[in-house]
């Protein structure tokens, strides 16, 4: 069997060899459809890696809360927030089990440009607290992140992004430095570590000021949605946590019996299952798209296959009259074919991953591309199942020729 094996294999391997040309063309819709396939997921699974690295670093125990307004809603006119008073009122009741971090982005134009002499950058401004420099994964390159103390009596101070400290042409070390927002001077009292770009945006234009400052400087007449990021202390259950600040929420903003809740509190594991699941529904029907190719040149193997056995006919019906037998024609035929398949599977996943490697590293702020084992082995097995499948015809016709009539073709 072995040696039965062996031949048929070289055989094979000759007949691909004496038709090199042809053999590329047969295996050409096989290379482009799992080259299609592993370009497609490395980049979809590279993002998914780097969606579940940033969810990571939010930690476990921690989970966001915030305003969610319907569509119904928001076509009446009315919009949910997060006020200052439900941050004060989770604050109170839950300082013990909870440590809470409000965000606040900009919502006053008046505070839109950040100034320095003649020059203006436009970067994010929020009003935070010392508990988003964990949150946020902010790490100083000069100076110190925002303290209590900077809280608690409106200090004027601000931490700024490199791209902030670029637009305004500001020192290396800008620690000390007075720049505006608005009307009102702040002094730059740390910078954060670059962290680059994601898809384009930039993450590191921004200006970070005390939560108490940014109510100060928006004034009275804007009406705020707060961002709030709650961390649990050890031994909390978090399921119980997330209940109490629901019940403080509905409370807080009136709301009774089967009202629907106008906020919504969310885990990194639901935000990471969220995410996956659109990322995997795209990765099964862009893989269902393309494995339409792989099926074309399955077709494509197929008809060749048919060719070469009515080609070598002739050859067919010697081997017979001297004894072969037809399991052998058979397996002859049948490993031609899935040879060729898996060489344009090694082609194709050759292909695939550089140019998968090649788009994450052209597209800006795209992360690394990354084609999981799961992948490799989809694409060999779907490669050798369309050998086996198209090759089986041509094989099985080769195998059931007459030795007589084989021998009178011309």
């Amino acid at each position: 069997m072995i040696f039965e094996m062996t031949e048929s294999l070289l055989s094979a391997l000759r007949s691909i060899r004496a038709h090199s040309l042809r053999s590329f063309l047969t295996t050409l819709g096989i290379i482009i459809g799992v080259a299609s396939v592993i370009t497609m997921v490395g980049l979809i699974q590279g993002f998914s890696y780097m969606l579940n690295q940033e969810f990571q670093g939010l930690g476990s125990n921690s989970f966001s809360v915030q305003s969610y307004t319907s569509m119904e809603d928001r076509l009446q006119g009315k919009i949910a927030r997060i006020t200052p008073d439900d941050v004060e009122l989770i604050q109170s009741r839950m300082s013990d089990v909870v440590s809470l971090s409000p965000i606040m982005y900009n919502s006053n134009g008046a505070l839109a440009q950040v100034r320095y002499q003649s020059q203006i950058s436009r970067g994010q401004i929020m009003g935070t607290d010392r508990t988003y420099q964990e949150v946020g994964q902010v790490y100083l390159k000069y100076g110190r992140f925002l303290g209590d103390g900077d809280n608690l009596t409106r200090r004027k101070v601000a931490v700024i992004g490199e791209d902030v400290r670029s637009d305004l042409s500001l020192p290396e070390n800008p620690v000390g430095e007075f720049i505006r927002l608005g009307s009102e001077w702040v002094r730059i009292v740390g910078i954060a570590e670059p962290k680059g770009q994601i898809f384009g945006q930039s993450q590191d234009n921004f200006v970070l000021i005390p939560f108490s400052t940014m109510q100060s400087l928006m004034g009275n007449q804007t009406r705020p949605d707060i961002f709030l990021q709650v961390s649990l202390f050890d031994g909390v259950e978090q399921q119980a946590i997330n209940q109490r600040i629901t019940n403080l929420l509905r409370f807080s903003h009136g709301l009774e019996g089967d009202d629907p809740n106008d906020f919504r509190v969310q885990t990194s594991e639901q935000l990471t299952d969220s995410f996956n699941n659109i990322l995997d529904t795209i990765t099964l029907v862009m893989g269902g798209v393309v494995g339409i190719s792989l099926l074309v040149g399955g077709i494509g193997i197929m008809n060749i296959m048919l060719v070469s056995v009515t080609e070598r006919t002739r050859e067919i019906g010697i081997c017979k009259a001297i004894g072969a037998k037809r399991h052998q024609i058979l397996l002859q035929f049948l490993l031609e074919a899935l040879i060729l398949c898996l060489l344009g599977g090694l082609a194709g996943l050759t292909i695939g991953y550089s140019l998968s490697v090649l788009l994450s590293t052209l597209i800006p702020g795209f992360p690394s591309a990354y084609v999981p084992m799961w992948a490799i082995l989809l694409s060999f097995g779907f490669s050798a199942g369309v050998g086996l499948i198209f090759g089986i015809a041509p094989a099985a016709k080769a195998a059931n020729l007459d030795p007589i009539q084989a021998l009178r073709y011309e």
